[in-house]
């Protein structure tokens, strides 16, 4: 039953055993006002997403740690920011606090809050995986101004969305009931919501598929899966909750339940996009950037991709004239100085290492790591030509060098 103002404005706040056997009377169902329960479940909340906080600002103290710099710490620390602000808009969109005072705008909190931030939230996360598709696959770099233009269509797009629900009768979208102190919202407004949302995971899965073979030193596909495996778990539940449960926010078992599992989704990818680096930062610091930085050196090399008809394959695999009977994971990795506690991609940014070792892009000298340059004579190479790295492409000179 649709709540209605019914000219009752000016009515003293109805007293809560009241507004509970009213409601509870219209819906048939026990009805929970908000008590010292939600209370606890929102400092709870907090706190993870204090602890969550804390764990970005030691990324940013770290950041010139190379397996922390390489995770796009900026986008990341906004998508944790829509989540905070989503949460913030969960308290009175879910009935944890009376709706009165600034509590009471229902379309502030419920649009610009709740649904606003979930959506760039998404998005966000949209972006932060397109800049993966756009160094990994397309083999271009993901640049300020490609950041500052996915930024301004996310918010763009979103936003144009929430005014107009802003704009058209709360009667179509949400408005506020004074006399129960409610917040009515429509079934039209809930299906739209939900359907925008799935559209927009179903981009993030367009993108987790495309990234099912970039290389294993950034464990991005492996995030990835993680992430878009919690989202669509969530989905599920959002969308069983706010169909079949229309009046959920009534029922306070099932109103914690709401925004504990979107508090811990919301976290929880923050945790997948840069929990590990920072831990291992923290317990098996140096130990694990040098792996980290021999994987890297290793995985440019022995995985170099070749794209036909958008299926990626492996150069070993496709031949393509070459001598075969050598590995490409033969490279003599005690030339680029990895024995020695030497890195040569120590003064580089993860994703330039990325540019300098792929032949789909404009060729610098000077970008190589000083070990390449030093040991390796390298000619500009082909477009669609693997890098030849690897020591079955090279031929051997009287001096000890080689060139290609």
């Amino acid at each position: 039953m649709p709540f209605s103002n019914g000219g009752l404005a000016l009515q003293p706040r109805i007293d809560p055993d009241t507004r509970a056997t009213i409601l509870g009377g219209w819906f048939k169902i026990k009805v929970d006002n908000p008590d010292h329960d939600d209370t606890v479940t929102i400092a709870i909340c907090a706190s993870v997403f204090g602890l969550t906080g804390i764990m970005l600002t030691y990324a940013w103290c770290n950041y010139n740690y190379r397996p922390i710099r390489a995770k796009n710490l900026t986008w990341t620390t906004l998508i944790y920011l829509s989540t905070v602000l989503w949460f913030l808009g969960n308290i009175p969109a879910n009935g944890h606090v009376r709706l009165v005072g600034a509590w009471s705008h229902c379309k502030l909190w419920i649009i610009w809050f709740r649904v606003l931030f979930c959506f760039v939230f998404a998005s966000m996360t949209i972006v932060r995986f397109y800049a993966l598709e756009r160094v990994f696959n397309q083999k271009k770099p993901f640049t300020v101004w490609s950041s500052l233009i996915s930024g301004c269509v996310v918010v763009v797009l979103n936003v144009v969305y929430c005014l107009v629900n802003q704009l058209i009768s709360g009667s179509l979208t949400t408005e506020y009931v004074q006399f129960l102190e409610v917040c009515n919202v429509t079934q039209a407004f809930r299906i739209a919501a939900l359907t925008f949302q799935w559209v927009l995971w179903a981009g993030v899965g367009v993108l987790f598929f495309r990234l099912r073979n970039i290389q294993s030193s950034f464990n991005e596909f492996w995030e990835s899966m993680a992430i878009f495996a919690v989202i669509i778990a969530l989905l599920i539940e959002s969308s069983v909750t706010n169909l079949h449960y229309k009046y959920y926010i009534l029922q306070k078992s099932r109103r914690i339940e709401k925004t504990v599992m979107d508090m811990a989704a919301a976290n929880l990818v923050i945790w997948l996009f840069i929990g590990y680096p920072v831990f291992m930062s923290i317990f098996n610091r140096r130990d694990y950037e040098q792996r980290w930085l021999e994987r890297l050196a290793k995985d440019r090399p022995a995985n170099v991709y070749k794209n036909e008809n958008n299926s990626y394959t492996k150069m070993n695999e496709i031949g393509g004239g070459y001598d075969n009977k050598h590995q490409m994971n033969s490279l003599d990795m005690s030339t680029l100085g990895l024995n020695n506690g030497h890195h040569p991609f120590a003064d580089q940014h993860p994703l330039n290492i990325e540019s300098a070792l792929n032949g789909h892009s404009a060729f610098d000298a000077n970008a190589l790591p000083e070990d390449f340059r030093h040991n390796l004579n390298i000619q500009t190479p082909v477009m669609n030509a693997p890098p030849m790295f690897a020591s079955n492409y090279l031929d051997s000179t009287h001096g000890g060098r080689h060139v290609l």
